[in-house]
């Protein structure tokens, strides 16, 4: 049976963007225009995963994140229009599991709900191996692999890589970083994280991942999605549905 996405925005367009591009992946799309209908599909659909806007009328997207947070585990993409730091800390804090910010690429929002929908249904066993692209990282041996060579980390890279990968697309604070890749509260200088960070994008050239520092936040580590074709010559469908020349 197919996960079930419900997708909320007052925008038509997005919404039917975003419907066309899911349902092509063989989910099944349902809609709501405002928080109040967003509620109220969530508690009576039950659906899988939510891609929800923050500015909407009646109930906005903040509200109703924290409003389901008080009975419900339900994964929730926040969608914003504005790139606006305090925007996505705030929906992070009460709850949300990501976020990205309009305008979109839909591939990259497919991405990002079939990287949240994996971690929220199959939980980490803390041995088992992580494949993200062509990023292999097999936490017993200790071994990390890019496109099948094996790459050599220091044991503190190797840490924080792990924590990194074992939470795909979740951003995570510096300091959050530190207690788990560290294993305690460090009360000094943060910037350790960030020098690292920086080593492993080094060493992980080739792997088909990036770790994206959030301004004022912290970092997380995606999979970057292959080059897709739709089957026309000269570009792209962008999610204004115009057509871009490649360049």
């Amino acid at each position: 049976m197919s996960n079930t996405i419900l997708v909320a925005d007052d925008e038509d367009s997005i919404v039917q963007l975003t419907k066309l591009y899911l349902s092509k992946e063989g989910y099944r799309v349902i809609t709501a225009r405002d928080g109040q209908e967003a509620l109220e599909s969530a508690r009576r659909l039950k659906p899988d995963l939510i891609v929800l806007d923050l500015m909407m009328p009646r109930v906005d997207g903040w509200e109703v994140c924290r409003r389901l947070r008080k009975d419900s585990n339900v994964p929730v993409i926040m969608l914003t229009a504005r790139d606006d730091d305090v925007d996505k800390i705030v929906g992070l804090e009460l709850g949300a599991d990501d976020y990205v910010t309009k305008p979109f690429n839909p591939r990259e929002l497919v991405a990002r709900v079939k990287a949240v929908l994996r971690r929220a249904q199959n939980p980490a066993d803390p041995d088992a191996t992580i494949d993200i692209a062509d990023l292999h990282v097999d936490p017993a041996r200790r071994e990390v692999r890019v496109a099948g060579r094996p790459v050599q980390l220091r044991g503190q890279e190797f840490e924080l890589l792990l924590v990194l990968a074992k939470q795909e697309g979740r951003v995570m604070t510096r300091e959050a970083l530190l207690r788990e890749a560290w294993g305690y509260d460090y009360l000094g200088e943060s910037r350790t994280v960030d020098v690292h960070v920086a080593w492993l994008r080094e060493r992980l050239q080739g792997a088909g991942i990036e770790i994206q520092a959030v301004r004022g936040f912290g970092y997380k580590l995606v999979g970057t999605p292959r080059p897709v074709h739709d089957g026309t010559a000269g570009g792209e469908v962008t999610t204004a549905g115009r057509r871009e020349p490649a360049r």
